[in-house]
C-alpha cells in the first residue's frame, strides 16, 4: 500500500496522511527484517523524525551489509543518504548517492540507479542548484522510462523536471 498521495510543487517532498504513516509505524513496531526496517525509515522521515530514522537508517545498512543482497545494501544506502538529505547534510548525501548511483547503472540496474539519480537531484533541488538537479531528475526520467517504470514513478519525475525548470527561471530573473 502506498502512503504517497502526491508530492509537493515547490518543495518536492511526499504529500502523506500522517495518521495512517502513524499506525503504519506502530504495526511495524520494533521488527527488525530488513523490509521492515526500511520501511521504518521511510514512515519516520516523512512524519518528520529525522533523528530517529538517522538510527534506524544505519541499522538498516548494517543489516543489508550482513544478510542481503547488493541490490538491498543499495537500497538502504540511497534511503540513507536521503535522511541526511533531511537533516541539512547535502555533501554526505550526495557522496553516497553518487556512489550509489554510479554501483547501480555499472550493474545495469536501472531501477535502483533512476531511485539514486532522482534522489541526488532532490538533494541538489534542496541545496539550490537547479542545473544539477535537472540534469539528475532527466537521467532518472531516461532510466526509468528504459526499466519499463510505473506511471506514478515517471510522474513524480516529471513534475522534479517541471520545479527545477520552475525555479532555474525564477533564479536567472532574480539575477
Amino acid at each position: 500500500m502506498s502512503y504517497i498521495r502526491g508530492y509537493d510543487p515547490d518543495t518536492l517532498r511526499e504529500i502523506v496522511d500522517l495518521r495512517e504513516c502513524e499506525e503504519r509505524l506502530a504495526e511495524i513496531g520494533v521488527q527488525r527484517s530488513l523490509p521492515a526496517l526500511l520501511e521504518r525509515v521511510w514512515l519516520l522521515k516523512v512524519l518528520g523524525r529525522a533523528d530517529e530514522a538517522l538510527t534506524v537508517s544505519e541499522q538498516s545498512v548494517r543489516v543489508a551489509r550482513m544478510a542481503g543482497t547488493r541490490k538491498d545494501l543499495l537500497r538502504a544506502r540511497i534511503l540513507h543518504a536521503t535522511i541526511l538529505q533531511a537533516r541539512g547534510a547535502y555533501a554526505a548525501a550526495t557522496q553516497e548517492l553518487t556512489t550509489c548511483a554510479e554501483e547501480a547503472d555499472g550493474n545495469g540496474w536501472a531501477g535502483i540507479a533512476a531511485f539514486a539519480y532522482q534522489h541526488r537531484g532532490k538533494v541538489a533541488y534542496d541545496a539550490g542548484d537547479f542545473d544539477d538537479a535537472r540534469r539528475d531528475f532527466k537521467r532518472a526520467l531516461f532510466l526509468r522510462q528504459e526499466s519499463g517504470a510505473p506511471d506514478d514513478q515517471l510522474e513524480s519525475t516529471l513534475l522534479a523536471i517541471d520545479a527545477a525548470d520552475r525555479r532555474r527561471s525564477r533564479a536567472t530573473v532574480a539575477s
